[in-house]
């Protein structure tokens, strides 16, 4: 008798063992499914998908407020009393979220595209949940449009080429699928989104999309607190450094001395920029400006930035260099305006009102004020920002530019005699641009520091800007980015048409896959398989023949009775 024991011997299949095991710790054949998967796996990979949607926008928003670290840093500072770059952490934290996010995300992908049934594993779950709470915090930043409008173009054509992408994966599922109604699903949000992608350039506004004759000049940089990259902010040689850089002016903080003397600081106390902890210890968290101007002078400006290195440059210098930043002192408001007025460059003062319990809280503006007509600077080239008795400074000194830290009515700056407005560039639309230079009022916009946002403001046609990174923007001799709404247009239209073939393309090659598959009958796909792999020893399937000599006579046996 012959007796057929099937022996079945499965091809190992490393790459599909790894998928399921990273993903879903199913490491064993019998642990896989090709069935559908279940609702509840359907809704966690589509939170997965949002959390990556979400985690890609964070890691972009960070991306571009590199242009904001510094005053993040500082706004930490005025918080925690302690100087340290809080954005370290937050990078380090957002990167590696953002990986495993995406790896999970990318073996999520590989699952729909093999055909295994998702099944994540329930730690997994555990830790990305945790991620979401923490992306909604960029929502409200993220409606500052300042962004959108210096990469929108690049972003929707980035957008398109993922969606692009993911047509294999959507033509495999709906040539896979048995349901029409799953099929008409998934083809409707697919082509729903594709098409918002195809028509979003509509509402896709950048200032850099012009003519190119349109293109104003260049905006002017003021040195905002010198060059702080360079040299110890608010220091003679910050300001040195910055007019270097060939600045069109120097911005700086100023404050009144328990003696009435203004200098220049933009903290509170001297703690952070100032060696005042070891020369005076007990009256390191005093206001700065309860100090006369003999303490002041005896302080060491120039040490805390080699030891804390805010902007990570002390490596690149030299000994020499490293000796004379360390060797700085505080400085006066006449020396900084001396300074300005031997350059033949312009002064913006932003003043600090010394506490109720100042000797000089009422009188902070005239010792200002003083200090400015003494230093010899021509008073047109001196930006006045104070709005306390402005009146009474109009009348002193009537050539001073009469500068606004708020954005008021035209007839209000008007009323006040004021032709400069100072603000903080994410406060100034496109429409406020525009009115104040067909109104002669010359905006200045702060903090600039990357040639992107320096690029779209040039383009915005802003006058003026105040940088701490003036050795950066001078490096900027053309827009980073400019075209024209037809160059704008035909990009637009050819990159919707590419992506359309393609898309189409896949969707049929993907139908003509699938169906020459179902043509096939089971024996036709068993023989196939067989003539492929004949010359190996280890099969898909295969049949033992045992001839067993006992079970034969029995049979025999049996047939003789």
């Amino acid at each position: 008798m012959v007796k057929h024991q099937p022996l079945q011997v499965y091809e190992r299949q490393l790459c599909l063992s790894c998928l399921t095991g990273i993903y879903g710790c199913r490491w064993k054949r019998y642990q896989r499914s090709h069935d559908d998967t279940t609702k509840w796996e359907c809704l966690w990979s589509f939170i997965l998908f949002c959390t990556f949607s979400l985690l890609l926008v964070w890691f972009y928003f960070w991306w571009e407020a590199h242009n904001d670290y510094s005053e993040f840093n500082w706004f930490l500072y005025n918080r925690s009393g302690e100087w340290s770059d809080g954005t370290v952490p937050i990078l380090a934290a957002t990167a590696a979220g953002f990986t495993y996010i995406a790896f999970l995300t990318i073996l999520a992908l590989c699952h729909v595209a093999v055909g295994q049934q998702l099944n994540l594993h329930w730690f997994l779950h555990c830790l990305y949940i945790c991620l979401i709470p923490c992306m909604f915090v960029y929502l409200e930043q993220m409606n500052d449009s300042v962004f959108v409008q210096a990469t929108g173009p690049f972003l929707h054509i980035g957008a398109l080429a993922a969606v692009t992408a993911l047509a294999w994966l959507v033509a495999g599922q709906v040539a896979r699928a048995e349901k029409t109604r799953f099929q008409l699903m998934v083809l409707l949000i697919y082509l729903s989104v594709l098409l918002m992608l195809y028509f979003i350039p509509l509402s896709i506004t950048s200032p850099c999309i012009m003519e190119r004759g349109s293109l104003k000049a260049a905006p002017t940089i003021i040195g905002h607190q010198g060059a702080p990259m360079l040299a110890p902010e608010n220091t003679l040689l910050s300001f040195n450094r910055a007019l270097q850089r060939n600045v069109s002016g120097l911005e700086a903080d100023v404050t009144i001395s328990l003696d009435g003397v203004p200098f220049l600081l933009r903290d509170r106390t001297l703690r952070r920029t100032t060696n005042v902890r070891r020369v005076f210890p007990q009256r390191q968290y005093d206001d700065a400006s309860l100090f006369n101007w003999t303490d002041l002078s005896s302080l060491n400006a120039g040490q805390w930035f080699l030891k804390d290195d805010p902007f990570w440059t002390v490596q690149y210098m030299s000994t020499s260099e490293r000796w004379l930043l360390g060797n700085q002192t505080v400085c006066s408001l006449e020396q900084m305006l001396k300074l300005a007025a031997r350059s033949n460059r312009s002064a913006l003062l932003t003043l600090h009102r010394p506490p109720s319990n100042h000797p000089h809280h009422h009188d902070w503006v005239n010792l200002t004020l003083d200090s400015v007509l003494r230093s010899g600077i021509p008073q047109q080239q001196v930006m006045w920002t104070v709005d306390s008795n402005r009146e009474m400074v109009r009348k002193a000194a009537p050539g001073l530019q009469q500068t606004s830290v708020q954005k008021l009515p035209l007839d209000t700056l008007h009323h006040k005699g004021i032709s400069r407005v100072l603000l903080r560039y994410n406060q100034a639309s496109a429409q406020d641009i525009k009115l104040y230079n067909e109104n002669n009022i010359s905006l200045t916009l702060y903090s600039v520091n990357e040639p992107w946002l320096y690029s779209l403001l040039w383009c915005s046609g802003v006058p003026s800007v105040s940088s701490e990174a003036p050795q950066v923007l001078r490096k900027v001799h053309y827009p980073l980015w400019l075209m024209s709404p037809d160059e704008y247009c035909l990009i637009w239209i050819f990159t919707d048409l590419i992506s359309f073939a393609v898309v189409l393309g896949i969707f049929i090659f993907q139908k003509w896959r699938m169906s020459g598959m179902r043509s096939y009958n089971p024996e036709q796909i068993m023989l196939s398989a067989a003539v492929r792999r004949s010359s190996r020893d280890v099969n898909n399937m295969k049949e033992k023949l045992i001839f067993s000599g006992k079970s034969h006579q029995t049979t025999s046996c049996w047939h003789l009775l």
